[in-house]
């Protein structure tokens, strides 16, 4: 068995981990690998602030961002705050985040772009060197192992890269890594409405053809997403409950439920939704992109600090993110089989 000599390839990598791109998932594991003493780069394809769908976080996520010490500057005071979730899956009821001695718990609508720039700028605080606009158009190898990146500003060489880019899978594609898919082709459409309309809490509303997301983001802005099985949602589309509001901009994404199937490997790490993907109904994308970066920083410090074997790390990372994304799919398939007229 050829070992991974750390001390050899610290000398010769420019920096310890370098990570492609700067949302949550990417922020996350600058910051948990920053915070352990590691040089960090971060490649950001964007100018911020970028535009992105707002996000309905569970107050679950809350210690999380105060263990990575960015509680403060992301869940400011003036965000709007809501205590459940209106659902109408066959029948309509409200779900409570719960409550424990100190309260009732309030979950939190962030405007991405101002979330995603608070991340960055704490990573920033901490010693990470950001390269911004800049993108990646080649992964450098050495003996089947990954040793950095060629990008737009020259090539970079590091003793990790994680793969933060999102669903296009950057990295793994690059290496031609099996991605296997567990549901047909999945477009969610979303977009915004200015006015004001009564909504107290976010909502959930399925039909016969598949579900709506309906939520305030900010003060007279309202945000919907619409995921349909069988038929293209047509770009003019809104909910009829904002039928009063004034449309403004919609988009899409590819919600296909997938896995890469090796998330972790020599030299590499995905994070966030460039290792797996899972439609919105599963309800964490943030939680994930910050969870899988949080692990993923944590078992690179143990790597480089010597406190465990690469291989049996990158196998526990492995198998860890497998673990959750197939537990969301059982999940995704009892609450899909609850409709009307349950999806293939």
């Amino acid at each position: 068995m050829v070992h991974f000599d750390v001390k050899s390839m610290r000398s010769e990598a420019a920096t310890d981990v370098l990570i492609l791109g700067a949302g949550p998932a990417g922020t996350a594991t600058a910051i948990q690998c920053a915070q352990a003493g590691l040089d960090v780069t971060i490649v950001e394809r964007e100018q911020f602030p970028r535009d992105r769908p707002g996000e309905t976080l569970h107050p679950g996520i809350e210690p999380l961002l105060q263990q990575l010490g960015v509680a403060e500057q992301t869940l400011t005071p003036d965000l709007l705050r809501h205590p459940g979730i209106w659902v109408q899956w066959n029948q309509a009821h409200f779900v409570p985040f719960g409550q424990d001695d100190t309260g009732v718990w309030r979950g939190f609508q962030i405007w991405r772009a101002d979330f995603d720039a608070a991340l960055l700028n704490y990573a920033k605080k901490l010693g990470v060197k950001v390269l911004q606009p800049c993108y990646p158009t080649a992964l450098l190898l050495s003996a089947n192992r990954v040793v950095g990146v060629k990008t737009s500003q020259g090539a970079l060489h590091s003793t990790f890269v994680v793969d933060a880019t999102g669903s296009h899978h950057w990295l793994a594609r690059q290496l031609k890594l099996p991605i296997t898919y567990y549901s047909p082709r999945l477009i969610a459409r979303y977009g915004y409405a200015t006015g004001e309309i009564p909504q107290s809490s976010p909502a959930i509303a399925a039909d016969n053809q598949g579900w709506t997301w309906t939520a305030q983001v900010r003060p007279q802005l309202y945000q919907w997403t619409r995921l349909s099985f069988n038929q293209q949602i047509d770009k003019r589309w809104i909910p009829p409950e904002f039928a009063q509001l004034q449309p403004t901009r919609t988009n899409a994404a590819d919600v296909t439920w997938r896995i890469v199937e090796h998330p972790a490997g020599k030299g590499y790490f995905l994070v966030g939704d460039a290792a797996s993907v899972l439609d919105p109904a599963a309800s964490h994308g943030v939680l994930k992109a910050i969870m899988s970066g949080m692990m993923a920083g944590h078992i690179i410090t143990q790597i480089l600090n010597h406190a465990q074997p690469e291989q049996i790390a990158i196998q526990a990372y492995n198998h860890w993110l497998h673990t959750w994304f197939h537990h969301d799919i059982q999940k995704l398939k009892e609450l899909y089989a609850t409709l009307p007229t349950p999806p293939q």
